[in-house]
């Protein structure tokens, strides 16, 4: 097999514009996730020290913190998502 001289065709960055960024983050998200934290430990801790009342509180409270940081994540992945489609077909958002 007889290899070829010609090289290969430049590529172009524009159609890579997205690699190698760092994805948009929405800033409430690691908030969120540092508010769940916070209050799981509190209600270990209170169930550690015999505070049950207290306890069962700060877990309803974690399972409130958690389901509105999942609902955040998935708001943002749904509208950055469509800005990166929409930028990457070459429209402006």
């Amino acid at each position: 097999m007889e290899k070829s001289s010609t090289p290969p065709p430049p590529m172009y960055t524009d159609e890579f514009a997205l690699e190698g960024k760092k994805p948009v983050k929405n800033p409430f998200v690691p908030i969120g996730a540092l508010v769940t934290a916070g209050v799981l430990t509190a209600g270990l801790i209170s169930f550690r020290y015999g505070n049950s009342k207290l306890g069962q509180k700060l877990m309803r409270a974690r399972v409130v913190a958690q389901g509105a940081t999942v609902a955040l994540m998935i708001g943002s992945a749904y509208y950055y998502g469509d800005q990166i489609k929409l930028f990457k077909k070459g429209s402006s958002p």
